[in-house]
């Protein structure tokens, strides 16, 4: 259940980096219950943003004393390289058409969109921060994303808004030495922001000052709040594997259980600091790549090289990354994405044994 506005949610919360008890809640993605996003009983209306837009050119603005020069319009010129070539999709690579009926899916842009969005991935690109992180370490990261993670759920957030919230901490904590006692301030401002971007109803700032059991005052989240806007520039469209995820796993039509596999490679690919580094669509592509193999649904068609500009021999070094990673002894302190996908609603993914290493090179090499 989501906590109500303006009062303390009924989870449990630690200290330092709680660990909140929190189960997996989520329905398919079609059916995901969300908060309403309709303003209290009795509270004013908002004013539409958008009213009367249409007409918003006809507005004229007068000074007194000056009076309108006549002058020859001049169309701004347009840099050739802001704008991207429509790239013609062939018929047998076009996996838009079924919604061409549907507005909202933008299927004749869809294309376009994620050709955008992986070019500005070369934006973004990050390298291993911790040497500059004097009070910090990769334990302490992932511990941080951990309880991210039940977070996320306990608030029934977007999957997305978990994704940006660990890449606007990663991208603050580059650039920005923080003290370890201060590592959970930043992560829960990040999810906040995260929120603000992602959802139609986020959460208050009340709601993480109280998940934080009351660490730190409302002063200080404003402040870190402005603090990490600032250091972005603003910018925080960053591309996340999420997206990229769902937009290659339509190509192969692929089934919910197998999504769902490939979801749960990608959400702990969070914790590993070594794939910081990696592009989300790289991520993305290594891990939908991971799920088909263990389904033995087959391995890197032409279709999803086209979609996603990737040959199989590209995923490699992410594939073996995250294989080390999955074959790993887990940490029983860092649960919260194990237990999250060993729920039925998720198809138990967690609890699939890993592929051979050997069959999944195979399929890289082909």
């Amino acid at each position: 259940m989501p906590f109500p506005r303006g009062r303390k949610p009924t989870a449990a919360a630690g200290s330092k980096i709680p660990k909140l008890n929190a189960t997996a809640s989520e329905n398919q993605e079609a059916t995901q219950a969300k908060r309403s996003s309709s303003p209290p009983r009795g509270a004013p209306k908002k004013r539409t943003a958008f009213i009367d837009i249409t007409n918003a050119h006809k507005v004229q603005i007068s000074f007194p004393g000056k009076k309108k020069e006549p002058g020859k319009k001049t169309a701004k010129k347009t840099s050739s390289t802001s704008v991207s070539v429509h790239v013609t999709i062939p018929k047998e690579f076009d996996i838009d058409s079924e919604n061409s009926e549907d507005c909202y899916m933008c299927p004749e842009y869809a294309k376009d969109i994620f050709d955008y969005l992986k070019n500005r991935e070369e934006k973004f690109v990050l390298c291993n921060y911790m040497p500059t992180q004097p009070s910090l370490n990769s334990e302490m990261r992932a511990i941080l994303i951990d309880w991210l993670v039940e977070v996320q759920e306990n608030f029934e957030l977007y999957h997305e808004t978990l994704y940006l919230a660990v890449k606007m901490t990663d991208h603050y904590l580059a650039k920005t030495p923080v003290h370890r006692e201060m590592l959970q301030l930043v992560g829960s401002t990040a999810m906040l922001i995260a929120s603000k971007f992602e959802e139609h109803s986020p959460p208050c700032v009340d709601d993480f000052l109280y998940i934080c059991d009351d660490a730190y005052k409302r002063e200080e989240l404003i402040s870190m709040e402005a603090s990490i806007l600032q250091t972005l520039s603003f910018d925080i469209n960053i591309p996340i594997p999420y997206r990229f995820l769902r937009r290659y796993a339509k190509c192969v039509s692929a089934s919910m259980d197998t999504l769902t596999l490939a979801r749960y490679y990608c959400e702990m690919s969070l914790m590993e600091m070594d794939l910081v580094p990696e592009r989300g669509s790289l991520v993305a592509s290594a891990c939908l790549l991971m799920a088909l193999v263990t389904k033995d649904l087959g391995g890197w068609s032409p279709i999803l090289q086209f979609h996603s500009g990737y040959q199989a021999s590209d995923l490699a070094p992410v594939v073996r990354k995250i294989y080390s990673m999955l074959s790993a002894p887990p940490d029983d302190k860092l649960r919260a994405i194990k237990n999250k996908y060993s729920h039925k609603v998720f198809f138990e993914v967690a609890s699939l044994p890993l592929v051979s290493i050997d069959i999944l090179e195979k399929a890289l090499s082909s």
